[in-house]
């Protein structure tokens, strides 16, 4: 069962209508799915975006900021609960605590570390669930071709491009996390290429 799915996303507010959609479909599957959304806590951009539109659809948002963000406001106030950490690393380590997957969206570099940092401890076994990519209009394909250089340069496995899925559109999220190729500890045998 799918309880509780991380999102990683932009806290800009300046990117294109269509993010901002994609961020509030992605709200609406989550909730209307009775999952509760843990996100970074942001009150603006797709942050903003996925968080009210969680809320005022009666669903459960958990976000977790560091106390330097609240210092300049930062933080979303009207949140189901908002964890405070001291720095970025707790942060992402908060971020992935007994969650059942995450869902990427379009993101700048915050986003896109985020995002690294789990395909590298996936890589390793020490977070092994589900790693959905919701790949607007292409916007990770670049990334995803240099993963692709990787495997071929033989810096990553062929094994290792099962440690994600990219989707188009949120409406596949349910089901991209239930076919998820399975992942676990083992995988640290892997690692070494």
């Amino acid at each position: 069962m799918i309880s509780k799915v991380c999102v990683f996303c932009a806290s800009s507010h300046k990117v294109d209508s269509k993010y901002f959609d994609v961020a509030e479909k992605t709200a609406e599957v989550l909730t209307s799915n009775n999952i509760t959304t843990v996100y970074g806590g942001g009150a603006v951009g797709l942050m903003g975006k996925l968080a009210d539109t969680a809320m005022e659809k009666q669903g459960k948002v958990i976000g977790i900021i560091p106390k330097f963000m609240m210092d300049v406001e930062w933080g979303h106030k009207n949140i189901t609960e908002l964890i405070l950490v001291k720095d970025m690393h707790e942060r992402k380590k908060k971020l992935i605590e007994d969650i059942d997957a995450i869902v990427i969206l379009p993101g700048g570099s915050g986003t896109l570390e985020e995002t690294l940092e789990v395909i590298t401890l996936k890589r390793l076994g020490k977070f092994t669930k589900p790693i959905i990519f919701i790949n607007t209009d292409g916007f990770y394909n670049s990334l995803f071709q240099l993963f692709d250089k990787m495997v071929e340069e033989k810096f990553m496995r062929e094994e290792h491009r099962q440690m994600w899925t990219s989707i188009d559109q949120p409406e596949e999220i349910i089901n991209a996390i239930k076919v998820s190729p399975v992942w676990d500890e083992t995988a640290i045998k892997i690692a070494a290429v």
